[in-house]
């Protein structure tokens, strides 16, 4: 797919009677008069080659999506007991075996509450099916949650590091097990671990002992809800629709 992309650019490029700053992932950054990245300092390597058009301009805030009508189990995410929520995304999704059932099935004699947020219609089905109908009683399936009711909630976010989600739950100081193998997502994982906010399980197919292992590491360590709380504490410094329309403004 990035081979496509870079062939097309290359193309534009070329056409226009100069040379394609390749690979394409340096030239999104370095072809821009401005980039406007969607996070904050304390999530990105810092580098003394940042072009000088990049900002950082903090995540864009999500929908509420007030008219979400909750489950009946939404009243257990308010006990004392521990809250992971486990997703796939809306993207890398097709496959719920890969993170979302490990997930489900490395918890189940644990004191925690487990929400698998599938984003898909049929997702329960799904799961249950591949969990040939043995899903745990402390485990709650849905179709779709919006994170913004429900990561304020959550202790844990365990997802296959899709970039969005990610800083979702940073931005509610949630710590973070991340496991992704495609698109961008490796790197955002080697940003989770860097950034001491979360796990990297290194795969996007873990094993149920490796899920349960990070977990409780991530519940039971300080350090990673501290560095998530630290990083939440920056995410509110940035305003992100401010800063683009006063960028505008000024162009």
């Amino acid at each position: 797919m990035l081979r496509v992309a870079e062939t097309q650019s290359n193309g534009v490029f070329t056409s226009m009677g100069v040379t394609f700053p390749g690979p394409i992932f340096d030239a999104m950054a370095t072809t821009p008069d401005l980039l406007l990245q969607l996070t904050v300092p304390a999530f990105e390597y810092p580098r003394s080659d940042t072009p000088e058009g990049f900002r950082f301009i903090g995540p864009l805030p999500a929908s509420s999506d007030a008219d979400f009508e909750r489950p009946d189990w939404w009243a257990e995410l308010s006990s004392d007991r521990p809250v992971v929520v486990v997703t796939q995304g809306t993207v890398e999704n097709g496959d719920l075996i890969q993170l979302v059932v490990p997930t489900l099935r490395a918890p189940a004699d644990a004191d925690v509450t487990v929400v698998a947020a599938t984003a898909r219609p049929a997702g329960p089905d799904l799961v249950r099916a591949a969990m040939e109908g043995q899903v745990p009683a402390n485990v709650h399936l849905a179709r779709f949650v919006p994170f913004e009711q429900l990561l304020p909630l959550a202790d844990v976010l365990v997802t296959n590091a899709g970039y969005g989600g990610v800083q979702t739950a940073l931005r509610h100081g949630v710590q973070l097990v991340v496991g992704g193998e495609t698109e961008d997502k490796p790197e955002v994982a080697a940003r989770v671990e860097w950034s001491g906010t979360g796990v990297n399980l290194r795969t996007a197919r873990p094993e149920v002992s490796a899920v349960r292992a990070a977990v409780g590491e991530v519940l039971g360590d300080p350090r990673y809800r501290k560095r998530a709380s630290e990083i939440q504490g920056q995410y509110a410094q940035y305003h992100p629709f401010d800063s683009v329309a006063e960028i505008v403004e000024q162009a």
